[in-house]
């Protein structure tokens, strides 16, 4: 596993993962709600959680 393939995919999915969990927040506060309102704290956790555990679990499943 090459750490710099690693550090790239990590650096590329959190922006990646925190834009969509951000839409999705606000298109479920929209339907749900009636108003349209990012929960930016959902977004940016689950844009870094997931922006980190995706590639290590993409790059172990490949490496089997």
């Amino acid at each position: 596993m090459n750490t710099r393939h690693v550090i790239r995919d990590i650096a590329f999915t959190i922006p990646m993962a925190f834009v969509v969990a951000a839409l999705v927040t606000y298109v479920y506060s929209l339907i749900a709600h009636g108003v349209g309102v990012v929960d930016w704290e959902t977004a940016f956790q689950l844009g870094l959680v997931l922006g980190i555990v995706l590639p290590l679990t993409r790059r172990r499943s490949n490496a089997r």
